[in-house]
């Protein structure tokens, strides 16, 4: 019964500039709201947090996407998003699953971020599920679990590829290439080609290649939920 279920965290960047290019960036809309839409519907509960807390900044502001155009017209939405939860404030034991929407913010305040990584623990090991799509698997770079084993060496996982990087000629502006990195971590990266959808479950785990991934990452997430509820 979703009834049961707790809900799910939603985490998004606070990071609001590119690089060094003074090109705005931040989270992708279409990454919260396309899963939302999903969770919203299977009655499962959400509530969003930033790396900051507050109003976080937003790429990808496309409102003639239908579930971009249907939350952003929702005041609950709205006021859930202008007072994101900081998540060192966060108390894990709360949620039934972590989930982590990409933009090219992530890739500066996901990896390095201790509260990341004491969320991401706390809930892998209390046997919810993490999940992350595009940019959100940055998330995973440098998750450990208490045993000091990274939590993605060995699994299966989708994330923007290098490819897609390079084609939207962002390979060196940020920090690091994602799928490459997580590969180096002990991943294995499972890539589609360039914009088509990747959805891949590793047991708790699911993560998605890019926005097209993003409906089907949240239902991955309610199909875990409810099998486990």
């Amino acid at each position: 019964m979703t009834d049961t279920i707790k809900p799910v965290l939603c985490v998004v960047t606070s990071h609001p500039i590119r690089g060094d290019t003074g090109e705005p960036t931040g989270f992708a809309m279409v990454e919260l709201t396309h899963p939302l839409e999903v969770f919203d519907a299977a009655g499962i509960p959400t509530e969003i947090a930033s790396i900051r807390g507050g109003h976080p900044p937003i790429d990808f502001f496309d409102l003639s996407d239908p579930a971009n155009d249907r939350y952003w017209k929702n005041k609950a939405f709205r006021d859930a998003l202008a007072h994101s939860l900081l998540l060192a404030d966060v108390d894990t034991s709360r949620y039934s699953a972590v989930f982590f929407a990409g933009g090219h913010g992530t890739m500066w305040d996901f990896a390095d971020n201790a509260d990341v990584q004491r969320v991401i623990r706390d809930i892998w090991e209390a046997d919810g599920v993490v999940a992350a799509v595009c940019h959100g698997p940055a998330a995973l770079v440098n998750a450990t679990l208490s045993d000091g084993s990274l939590l993605v060496a060995g699994k299966k996982v989708a994330a923007f590829t290098d490819e897609e990087e390079k084609e939207g000629h962002y390979e060196n502006v940020v920090p690091y290439l994602l799928a490459s990195t997580l590969t180096e971590r002990g991943a294995l990266h499972q890539p589609a080609p360039n914009w088509t959808e990747k959805v891949v479950v590793e047991g708790q785990l699911v993560t998605g290649q890019n926005p097209a991934s993003a409906h089907g990452v949240g239902k991955a997430i309610v199909a875990q939920l409810k099998a486990t509820a």
